[in-house]
């Protein structure tokens, strides 16, 4: 559901005094991408970096996931998947 995936997002929240590339923001990634698989479509790293950009950009991505994580979650969810992706 929409709830549980934003709750992903919350979870998120509670990591950004952490650096992108540490291993608990990094599991956080792959639950996310996990998620988006099953239950939703393949999310293969290609798409989820494509994701990470667009979860930055303005717009209702960026909105709902600064709702559910805190002001800058959805900047610092697309660097950790940046990090993730490489």
């Amino acid at each position: 559901s929409w709830a549980e995936f934003m709750q992903l997002f919350a979870e998120f929240g509670k990591l950004t005094d952490k650096k992108p590339e540490e291993e608990a923001v990094q599991k956080q990634v792959k639950k996310v991408q996990d998620y988006i698989t099953e239950h939703f479509y393949k999310c293969t790293n290609e798409i989820l970096q494509g994701l990470g950009k667009m979860y930055a950009a303005n717009g209702e991505f960026k909105e709902n996931i600064d709702r559910a994580g805190g002001e800058g979650c959805a900047q610092f969810v697309s660097e950790a998947i940046a990090v993730y992706c490489r």
